[in-house]
């Protein structure tokens, strides 16, 4: 093989690399169903929709996605919280995830392990960001008078579902 051929194999393989690293923005859609699951229990004030980037998370199964960029240590997705709406208190116990916040106003709790009736609250705006360790119960909810509009992001390729413990209003749902 020439040096010319090698440089262009090499390029070539260089270009479908970097294509498959990429998630473009037109390619994501608002998946509104994959928690359409809460909704159903508890009603619109659930409803929110994933935008997957990177893996599929906690919760659905779409690693038949071909949209979504494989996930090797993280996942990543943007999550729209409508106004009103929030995200039921959940644990997961392997992994933390992180929010970062792009547009709107999101409330964030962290729950007493023991007692999730006790809980510390924060409100987060544009480019806050909140990382909750793994066991620890959280909530959100989107206190703005515009849709919220997060990243969320979860430090394993597929982490366990999560568990809503008693002082969920999830509590007993299942996936």
């Amino acid at each position: 093989m020439t040096s010319t051929e090698q440089n262009a194999t090499e390029q070539v393989d260089l270009e479908s690399m970097i294509d498959s690293c990429i998630a473009s923005a037109e390619s994501r859609y608002e998946d509104w169903d994959t928690l359409g699951f809460q909704a159903a229990k508890g009603g619109d004030r659930f409803k929110r929709a994933q935008i997957r980037y990177i893996g599929s998370g906690a919760t659905g199964n779409h690693e038949g996605d071909a949209r979504s960029i494989k996930a090797d240590h993280f996942t990543f997705s943007n999550m729209r919280l409508p106004v009103g709406a929030v995200g039921p208190e959940h644990t997961h116990h392997d992994v933390e995830e992180v929010f970062y916040v792009l547009e709107g106003q999101l409330e964030v709790a962290v729950h007493d392990v023991e007692d999730g009736t006790k809980k510390a609250t924060r409100v987060l705006g544009y480019r806050d960001l909140i990382r909750v360790p793994a066991g620890v119960p959280r909530s959100l909810a989107n206190v703005g008078d515009s849709d919220a509009l997060f990243c969320v992001i979860i430090g394993t390729p597929k982490p366990e579902l999560p568990t809503y413990p008693p002082s969920s209003e999830m509590f007993g749902v299942t996936r």
